[in-house]
């Protein structure tokens, strides 16, 4: 896995609208980890990609006529099948934290990139997930200052407003991957 100008090559891009450039000077030193389904609950589809690129048809479904004229992003999503879509390139601003605090310092879009997981709270994530997640954690570490105490969820820097990556998420499981102890992540991951 390589990054020019950014993006990660080989992987989908799709470019959405929704980002601005981060502070001058500043560089992402934390990762935030995100769910995502649309309609919630529901995986596949084009609906992800129409949120985060500003095209999301609010006729589509009822779910999404509260939702269509957000103007919101991620950096990534990780869909359930471990396929890697990005939105914004890293050294940009996208904006997937929302009002946010981590070890007292406000504004994480700031600082952050922000990966979304196709899931819930409760279902589950894949191995196809971890194992693209923990590669892309890894990545982002070889260019950026982010350290293993500076990854966490959304959860942690907007807790009186979102609950993911949930309970589902396996905090234990994806940090032995980004130590080389897990048995999943196999031979050259």
């Amino acid at each position: 896995m390589q990054l020019k100008a950014g993006n990660i090559v080989g992987v989908r891009q799709v470019a959405s609208p929704h980002y601005d450039s981060r502070p001058q000077g500043e560089q992402p030193s934390l990762l935030v980890i995100h769910n995502i389904s649309l309609p919630p609950g529901e995986f596949g589809g084009p609906w992800i990609d129409a949120l985060f690129s500003g095209t999301l048809d609010p006729n589509a479904h009822p779910y999404f006529a509260g939702i269509a004229p957000l103007r919101v992003s991620a950096h990534c999503l990780i869909r359930r099948d471990g396929e890697i879509v990005q939105y914004v390139a890293f050294h940009q601003r996208a904006w997937h934290a929302g009002v946010s605090c981590w070890q007292g310092r406000e504004n994480c879009n700031d600082f952050s990139v922000g990966i979304e997981l196709e899931g819930t709270d409760t279902l589950p994530y894949t191995d196809q997930q971890y194992l693209a997640l923990a590669a892309v954690t890894r990545l982002l570490m070889l260019h950026y200052p982010l350290t293993l105490e500076n990854i966490t969820g959304h959860s942690d820097i907007a807790p009186q407003r979102k609950t993911d990556p949930g309970v589902a998420f396996d905090w234990t499981r994806y940090r032995q991957m980004l130590a080389g102890t897990d048995s999943m992540e196999g031979p050259g991951a």
